[in-house]
């Protein structure tokens, strides 16, 4: 593979071996050990992923998410610290794509980064430009989502989740099969990331998310976007 990545990372013991291994797969690497300077990077600059850890000096991963979410929708993959659950709920509702926790093993970081940059290239070549599933629309050409013909924002993991709900609205989706279809590789670990993903869509599309009537849990299997009547 090929492409253009920035890693945010300021321990440099973690960042050479990572740096070494997107070398030898053929990415292009430009690596920094500052927020301020990530930011202003990519402010000049376009890249195909960021690798971002969120305990920096400055400014954190976290505002630098926050940050970049603004304006763009490149694949994120965070680097967490083991024990910091509430910054990886975080991250993922700042529209992170991805995480790994330190420790981590760089093959298992390459594997993540192959299979979220694969998504992003491929996602919108085999799908329909526009999808209707009752009350809610999407469009992927203009990339946004409507519920009674209202305009909901939507990270883009979000979007992609939303998307593949809708193209199978009536059908259960298994776990597996959504971490599969959207993240790209079986999950292997912490399914947080996708119960958060699955709690803000239902913020966004239910009249009352605590009481779900389209986005509905089928318990220890999986989920199922049902007709809105």
């Amino acid at each position: 593979m090929s492409g253009k990545i920035l890693l945010v990372e300021d321990e440099h013991s973690i960042a050479e071996p990572v740096i070494y291994n997107l070398k030898q797969e053929g990415f292009s690497v430009t690596h920094v050990d500052e927020g301020p300077i990530a930011l202003e990077i990519f402010s000049e600059e376009s890249f195909d992923l960021i690798i971002l850890d969120l305990m920096l000096p400055q400014i954190s991963g976290l505002d630098i998410c926050r940050s970049i979410r603004k304006s763009s929708d490149v694949p994120i993959i965070m680097v967490t610290a083991k024990d910091s659950e509430a910054d990886r709920v975080a991250g993922l509702e700042l529209g992170a794509d991805d995480y790994v926790t330190k420790p981590f093993s760089v093959r298992e970081l390459m594997s993540r980064v192959r299979a979220v940059l694969r998504r992003a290239t491929s996602q919108t070549s085999t799908k329909e430009k526009s999808l209707k599933a009752g009350n809610i629309e999407i469009n992927l050409t203009k990339y946004e989502a409507k519920v009674d013909n209202n305009k909901i924002d939507l990270t883009p993991r979000e979007f992609e989740l939303l998307y593949a709900f809708c193209e199978n609205q009536g059908n259960l989706m298994s776990r597996e099969q959504i971490f599969d279809e959207i993240w790209g590789y079986s999950f292997i670990g912490n399914t947080k990331t996708l119960d958060v993903h699955i709690q803000r869509i239902r913020e966004k599309i239910e009249v009352d998310p605590k009481k779900p009537k389209r986005l509905i849990t089928v318990r220890g299997v999986g989920y199922k976007l049902v007709n809105d009547g």
